[in-house]
C-alpha cells in the first residue's frame, strides 16, 4: 500500500502548486488525495507576476478532480498534510472541520506542508505562533501577528511544519518534503 499526502486545496487554490504537488508526490511513490469541501471538479487559477503591477494577477488555470471532502478524511490514513496556496485558503480557513484536521496532523506530529497562502489556513488553525515560517510575502504581517516568526527563506523547516513562499519555492521546498519523508 502506497503512503498517503492528504493535499488540501478548493476554487481559486493554485494551478500550479496542485499540479506539481499531486505530480511530484506521484513520481515519488507517495500517494496524493485532493481534499476539499466538495467532491467535483475544482476551478483552478493562475498567478503571476507581471511588470508594472504591485501585486500578482490572477488568471482562469486548470480544474482537478477533488478525491473527497474533509468530512470525509482519516487523518490516522496519511502521513502529512499540504496546504496550498492560491485564493482558497481565504475561504478554507473559515472551514471547521479543515482547521480541526490541521490540528489533528500538529497534535499526532504529522508532518504539515504550506506554501504560498496556504499558512493562512495554518494560522487559523493556531499553529502559528512560536514557530519560524514563510509564505508569500505579503501574508507576512498575518503570521507575526498570530505569533509567528516570518522568515524569508524560500523554504523552511520548524520542528514538523515545512513552509514555502510561492511556486517559485517549489526546489527548496520539495528538498525539504523529501527530506522529511
Amino acid at each position: 500500500m502506497r503512503k498517503k499526502i492528504l493535499v488540501v486545496t478548493g476554487d481559486a487554490g493554485e494551478s500550479y502548486e496542485t499540479l506539481y504537488a499531486l505530480h511530484r508526490f506521484q513520481e515519488a511513490g507517495y500517494d496524493p488525495v485532493l481534499a476539499a469541501p466538495s467532491r467535483r471538479r475544482l476551478h483552478l487559477v493562475l498567478h503571476d507576476f507581471e511588470p508594472g503591477w504591485d501585486t500578482y494577477i490572477e488568471r482562469q488555470g486548470y480544474g482537478v478532480e477533488a478525491n473527497l471532502t474533509f468530512d470525509d478524511v482519516k487523518v490516522d490514513e496519511y502521513m502529512a498534510i499540504m496546504l496550498l496556496g492560491g485564493r482558497a485558503p481565504e475561504y478554507l480557513r473559515h472551514n471547521e472541520t479543515l482547521l480541526k484536521i490541521t490540528r489533528e496532523f500538529n497534535a499526532q506530529g504529522k508532518w504539515i506542508y504550506s506554501i504560498c497562502h496556504g499558512i493562512q489556513i495554518l494560522i487559523a488553525a493556531g499553529l502559528a505562533g512560536g514557530r519560524r515560517l514563510t509564505c508569500y510575502e505579503h501574508v507576512r504581517y498575518e503570521v507575526e501577528s498570530n505569533g509567528g516568526t516570518y522568515c524569508s527563506d524560500e523554504a523552511i523547516r520548524d520542528k514538523n511544519i515545512i513552509s514555502a513562499q510561492t511556486w517559485q519555492s517549489h526546489p527548496e521546498f520539495y528538498r525539504e518534503i523529501f527530506a522529511s519523508l
